[in-house]
């Protein structure tokens, strides 16, 4: 093969701008540290940058955000939980004293305001909030758990229940005591009153989640069914101020059937007969798409004030308070076909592939029991309170008349009976607060559920979060290895093209000196 001049100029000068192609490819990865410039300088490098920076962003996404977000979820709802938790065994310790078998005015007055108080205090923590949204009030975090002021809006409301929500209590008929005044104590029929009048009843309920219900004219009458069928009834709404009494009323022969709701306590009392019915009904246990030992009660309730739990995030409920039916919105209708009642958990991508549930609902802590519970200790003391001032009235009416034999015989055995309800009472206290010691400690035991449920929540996120850290940094120092050149290595690579690149201009400079004309 003939080699010419021209060929040899032209070989030299391709070699030379190959080697400045090395040089400036070279000097660009020394610029920005990158293995290519484009994907086509080498596909498989660009593939798996793709890849691994996709890798990268995702796990920085978990890492960064999202397990942060569900940590900070996850805190405020444990503080809250530990606040209720204390709040409930400060309830405990007032239960322990008011079980004492015999207290004094101020003993009773202190515990009275320190019970309501902690109630309160029980519910103004389910409000608890993390970024403006509400932590124990399920997808529905733009709510409140209770009412922060009164509000005016009509509910029907259907409970469902079984056997153990239906107990007994005592119901002291003061034989009517609670009407004597200054003015008629002497006149039938308060002159008449003996220590006989003074009764002792046992008396079956339902403690609905409210009080303060829709009178009988304004609403539908409460019913009560079972899901079995054995159980229709329509529930008769009376007031606590009947005379007679609807307590006294429910214990009646004709009324063993039926059902009563007094409409200021929210408490549906019930007969004998409809009792036993009630306490019989059992769940198949071969059914289990039916619970056949639930039985449910529907009634309505339209004013609520500060403090009402809203009814949305416990029960199977219709808000009727817009005049057109087609504007009525249900909610938990889904309760009232599915025996598990679906919880409204709120989970967040924590991971590949993963996620973890981050809220609490108030049903699993913020029951209406608590606050019942208190409501019956209240009712309790203020009777008590109210018999001491009618032993107060009547002692005074002694002093005064203490030299009319006749109406100091009928006021000395007013005192004698009140006295006889005043003991009735404080039995009735006595033993309500005791009861009361066990139910707060089963409160206590639900909240300790809950709360050890979002530690373990807690943990595990705690885990996740490590594992995270450690493929965040496996990902990006592959993302490195594959993406980034080693400076030092292009640093001498770069040196020896430079090398190469002066040789190769000296050496072009030797050849292309000689020519044909050097030999003429």
């Amino acid at each position: 093969m003939r080699i010419t001049t021209k060929v040899i100029q032209n070989n030299t000068l391709s070699n030379i701008n190959n080697n400045k192609v090395l040089q400036d490819k070279l000097s660009k990865q020394m610029s920005t540290q990158k293995k290519i410039d484009r994907p086509s300088e080498d596909p498989v490098v660009a593939i798996r940058a793709l890849r691994l920076r996709t890798n990268v962003s995702e796990v920085t996404q978990y890492y960064e955000k999202n397990i942060p977000d569900a940590e900070s979820w996850m805190k405020v709802t444990e503080d809250a939980l530990t606040s209720v938790s204390e709040v409930i065994t400060d309830l405990i310790t007032q239960c322990q004293k008011g079980s004492s078998e015999k207290l004094t005015t101020a003993d009773r007055n202190t515990i009275l305001d320190a019970i309501k108080a902690l109630r309160d205090e029980v519910y103004a923590t389910g409000n608890a909030d993390y970024a403006g949204r509400s932590v124990f009030t399920g997808y529905r975090t733009d709510s409140t758990l209770k009412y922060t002021k009164a509000e005016t809006k009509l509910y029907s409301i259907t409970e469902q229940l079984e056997s153990d929500a239906v107990d007994s209590i005592k119901y002291i008929d003061k034989g009517g005591l609670d009407k004597i005044t200054d003015v008629n104590f002497d006149a039938a029929p308060a002159a008449s009153i003996e220590e006989a009048d003074v009764k002792e009843y046992e008396v079956h309920r339902i403690r609905l989640a409210y009080s303060n219900l829709d009178d009988e004219a304004t609403t539908v009458a409460p019913t009560i069914t079972s899901i079995d069928g054995s159980v229709s009834v329509t529930a008769t709404i009376a007031s606590n101020t009947d005379d007679p009494s609807p307590y006294i009323e429910i214990t009646k022969d004709a009324n063993k059937n039926s059902c009563i709701l007094i409409k200021e306590t929210g408490e549906l009392l019930i007969g004998e007969d409809l009792y036993t019915k009630l306490m019989d009904l059992k769940d198949d246990a071969t059914t289990s798409a039916v619970n056949e030992g639930e039985f449910r009660v529907t009634y309505e309730k339209s004013d609520w004030v500060a403090g009402d739990l809203r009814p949305e995030h416990y029960f199977a409920c219709t808000d009727k308070s817009d005049a057109d039916t087609a504007n009525w919105i249900n909610y938990n209708a889904s309760y009232l076909t599915d025996v598990t009642r679906e919880k409204q958990t709120i989970e967040y991508d924590v991971g590949m592939n993963q996620s973890i549930r981050v809220n609490t609902t108030a049903d699993e802590v913020f029951t209406h029991d608590i606050g019942r519970d208190v409501d019956d200790l209240v009712n309790v003391m203020t009777e008590i309170g109210e018999m001491e001032n009618k032993l107060k009235q009547l002692s005074d009416l002694e002093t005064q008349y203490a030299d009319d034999p006749a109406k100091s015989a009928i006021i000395k055995n007013q005192i004698e009976t009140a006295n006889k309800a005043m003991t009735y009472l404080n039995e009735k206290r006595q033993k309500l607060f005791e009861k009361n010691i066990t139910n707060m400690q089963n409160h206590l035991n639900t909240v300790n559920y809950a709360t050890t449920g979002c530690g373990t929540r807690m943990k595990k996120l705690e885990l996740i979060e490590n594992r995270l850290m450690s493929q965040k940094t496996s990902f990006e120092t592959l993302k490195s290895d594959n993406e980034n050149v080693d400076i030092t290595d292009v640093a001498i690579q770069l040196k020896g093209a430079e090398t190469t690149y002066e040789a190769s201009l000296m050496a072009t400079s030797k050849i292309l000196q000689t020519s044909l004309v050097n030999y003429i």
